[in-house]
């Protein structure tokens, strides 16, 4: 019986190890998010120049390019903060608080005047007093923004409309096969659905995905080409598009350098700057500035 016993024994613990094994290896599959690499063909994105953030921005949600000092403006979510970062030492950060902490999600500068999204759609317009000592704060209402029926990551600026344009991350009119958004005019103050509207379908099968949620998570249009570079942190790819949302490119990103990517702009040059949050399991937070590929 006792040789019977072993044979038993060992047998169940091959059992066990082949499926512990199977188990883990489709877990890692899981956390692919990307099946196939897409190389960006603008930027090399294995490449950038790393900027680490202080704490008081492990949480940067947003950012825009200032080209008066090359600094990058930027908001924390949940910090009810404006935030200025300078490119030549990020610890001699500026910070001003405007208001109570909220689920702020990105932020556009215009003209002097910063419009900072939350995620319910409610816009947050500051400006600073001639002396710079003093902000002035209006806030816009979505219609029906507590009704939580409309998700918003992402605001940019729209020159043949003259809006403000806030791409969806969930909203109520989505369908599977696309992704929606809305405008807002900053001189009204109203809100509106927008003309522009992401196709999900041309998406999914450059990634070779065959149901994709996409979920955009920042927006910066292209200085050089005009295009629109979304930001897609959760899907871990980033999108180009014309300005009417047809997409044109899809390339993927190293979770290695993009943990968490939330924030994304443009230099007048054409250098493009992605932010990544920091976390638990992303260590801490950054600002990655790609400079454009050399034309042969």
């Amino acid at each position: 019986m006792e040789p019977l016993f072993y044979y038993m024994l060992n047998r169940n613990l091959l059992i066990f190890l082949f499926f512990f094994a199977k188990l883990h290896s489709y877990e890692g599959c899981a956390s692919n998010k990307n099946k196939i690499n897409l190389p960006c063909k603008e930027y090399d994105l294995n490449n950038p120049i790393v900027m680490k953030l202080g704490d008081n921005l492990t949480r940067i949600s947003g950012i825009s390019f200032y080209p008066k000092d090359s600094s990058v403006f930027a908001i924390s979510d949940e910090s009810g903060s404006l935030f200025k970062i300078h490119s030549e030492n990020t610890n001699m950060t500026c910070q001003w608080k405007f208001g109570k902490p909220r689920d702020f999600e990105d932020i556009y500068l215009r003209d002097s005047t910063f419009y900072i999204l939350a995620s319910n759609g409610d816009i947050e317009t500051l400006k600073f007093s001639q002396k710079g000592d003093t902000i002035y704060r209006r806030k816009s209402n979505f219609p029906g923004a507590n009704k939580k029926k409309h998700e918003f990551e992402s605001i940019y600026y729209d020159e043949a409309e003259e809006k403000l344009i806030m791409v969806c991350k969930s909203c109520e009119d989505d369908k599977k096969s696309t992704v929606s958004a809305w405008s807002f005019d900053p001189g009204s103050e109203a809100y509106a659905p927008a003309k522009f509207s992401l196709e999900v379908k041309s998406i999914a099968k450059k990634v070779e995905e065959d149901k994709l949620k996409l979920k955009p998570s920042a927006v910066a249009v292209n200085p050089s080409t005009k295009d629109l570079w979304i930001l897609a942190s959760e899907n871990q790819i980033l999108v180009v598009t014309d300005s009417k949302g047809v997409t044109k490119e899809v390339y993927t990103l190293d979770p290695k350098l993009f943990p968490q990517p939330e924030g994304i702009a443009f230099t007048p040059w054409g250098n493009l700057i992605i932010s990544n949050e920091a976390g638990d399991k992303y260590g801490t937070a950054t600002l990655l500035i790609f400079k454009p590929k050399k034309r042969i």
